[in-house]
């Protein structure tokens, strides 16, 4: 028997964590439908080059593998800003959409996060949470982050990156991202990741 929970927000609010948290609690399977976009990001940097240009995206789709969901080279900057603008590109997220579908119904229950996850992908999802944060705590999680792993960068460059990808998100033509109107809204912007994880499991009753 299946069960879906569907968590959706904007990048750097605390949904990855909030799902990896979910998924081993309740013991489902877990996909960070983010990567899917991030590898056809890296791989198109790789074969395309930074003007990803649409026609040369769209032919590298068929060489996009689930080993690709592995590589260590998927949580930079770069590979972010390009994951987010072949997100824009309708074939690739066509491509993508039954792979997110499949994982989904797997038999002990599933936990995809994403953006479009409780709106497109899985639109009859058992539980659907939407999980946000205002952009400027949004800036310094992921600001942090990248001087974590030794990334020279700029709060304000940080700042903008997350507000222009918000911008791209929210106003793409296709499966923009919008918190579906029967999901749980939890805003992590003066709230602990433990009481987040709190939070979402107690909306959780599979």
């Amino acid at each position: 028997m299946s069960y879906v929970v569907a968590i959706d927000g904007p990048a750097a609010a605390g949904k990855g964590t909030v799902s990896k948290a979910v998924a081993e609690h309740f013991g489902f399977a877990h996909l960070d439908t983010g990567l899917l976009y991030r590898v056809v990001g890296r791989v198109a940097l790789e074969n395309v080059g930074p003007s990803l240009d649409e026609a040369g995206v769209i032919s590298l789709l068929t060489k996009v593998t689930e080993a690709d969901l592995k590589r260590d080279d998927l949580r930079t900057a770069a590979v972010a800003q390009a994951a987010s603008k072949v997100a824009v590109i309708p074939e690739v997220r066509s491509a993508l959409i039954n792979f997110q579908r499949k994982f989904a119904v797997r038999a002990g229950g599933a936990v995809l996060d994403g953006r479009d996850i409780g709106t497109v992908i899985c639109p009859d999802a058992d539980v659907k949470l939407f999980v946000t944060a205002v952009a400027e705590v949004r800036a310094q999680r992921r600001y942090e982050e990248l001087l974590g792993r030794g990334e020279k960068t700029a709060y304000e460059t940080v700042l903008e990156n997350v507000k222009a990808r918000d911008a791209r998100d929210s106003e793409r033509a296709v499966a923009p991202l919008v918190a579906a109107e029967d999901a749980i809204t939890i805003d992590t912007s003066e709230m602990s990741i433990k009481t987040a994880i709190s939070v979402a499991i107690a909306a959780i009753n599979p």
